[in-house]
């Protein structure tokens, strides 16, 4: 769909509208992977818990991909691109599992929030996205706000307490390499292809670590209650995955990674009901902070969205 002149405006803020819901949507369901994660790596290890995540992902892109008529859409170049991106979740997603093993979820998801200031700086070195005063004063607030939520321990936890930030700066990478290829390509072959690749990353680290008593990638055979937890894991990780792929083809970077804030609310909700850690004062302080900083960016964006520009060029955009 083109569109120019005055009809230019009004097209791009449904376009911005579109991105920003779908993000908020995706970062609403987010946590439940790492709430069902916690939960099976209890007895499971994290390279197992991933490599299931990424099974039941592919298996979920799967008959969506049938009925769509999606199957032509391989080439080396892409399957390159998203065995990179596999390469780059599955650290991400190892180091968090490990994580969860000895925090709650939200200590560790506070702590991950880094991510979106690593993602808007290295939005505006790479993809040369311009980002002004007011996005990130946002950014900082809702930091802000996370840091209020964190209270970890590192006396009780040790080192195992930066693992968040690894995960923090693969997921900022793996978000800008989506954000590139996501233009070109349907969110269903995205999610197949990554949980492909990543699927064979873990197996073959599961094959390594087959006897070695190591807590990572030692695997184990799952009980029926694991495996009802492992499959939950899959199946809020596609569903979130695929929310992500969507808001990424719609709008900038830049502007969706504010409301990556979102998820700490979700996060400690979730935990509170699953887990019984119930947020103390100093906690809610902070949610709410990350909340207002997440509806002033929504406000912010659809304001300018709404102004009317100069520029007549041609604008593309692919539902």
């Amino acid at each position: 769909m083109n569109a120019t002149g005055s009809s230019l405006p009004r097209f791009r803020q449904s376009e911005l509208t579109f991105g920003l819901m779908m993000m908020f949507l995706s970062v609403i369901l987010s946590p439940i992977i790492d709430i069902f994660a916690k939960l099976a790596a209890t007895t499971i290890p994290p390279a197992e818990v991933t490599a299931a995540r990424f099974i039941f992902q592919s298996l979920f892109a799967l008959p969506m991909m049938a009925l769509r008529g999606q199957w032509g859409l391989w080439s080396l170049r892409r399957s390159g691109v998203h065995a990179i991106r596999a390469a780059v979740l599955t650290l991400s997603m190892v180091s968090f599992v490990t994580t969860l093993q000895v925090m709650e979820v939200a200590d560790a998801i506070a702590i991950f929030f880094v991510e979106p200031i690593i993602l808007t700086i290295l939005s505006s070195i790479f993809l040369k996205e311009t980002i002004g005063w007011r996005r990130y004063t946002a950014c900082a607030v809702g930091f802000f706000g996370a840091m209020l939520i964190i209270q970890p321990s590192f006396a009780e936890v040790g080192f195992v307490a930066l693992l968040p930030v690894v995960t923090a700066l693969c997921i900022a990478v793996y978000v800008m390499i989506t954000r590139v290829v996501s233009h070109s390509e349907d969110a269903w072959p995205m999610q197949f292809q990554t949980g492909i690749w990543g699927t064979v990353i873990c197996l073959i680290s599961l094959a390594i670590g087959q006897g070695t008593g190591s807590s990572i990638i030692d695997p184990v055979v799952p009980d029926g209650t694991a495996m009802l937890h492992l499959l939950g894991v899959g199946v809020s990780a596609a569903v979130a995955g695929v929310l992500t792929i969507y808001a990424y083809r719609a709008a900038p970077a830049s502007t969706l990674a504010p409301l990556q804030y979102f998820e700490i609310v979700s996060a400690t909700i979730f935990g509170w009901l699953v887990f019984g850690n119930f947020p103390d004062l100093i906690k809610w302080v902070g949610i709410f902070i990350i909340i207002a900083s997440g509806l002033y960016i929504l406000w912010r964006e659809r304001r300018f969205a709404s102004k009317p520009v100069s520029d007549t060029s041609e604008v593309t955009f692919t539902p």
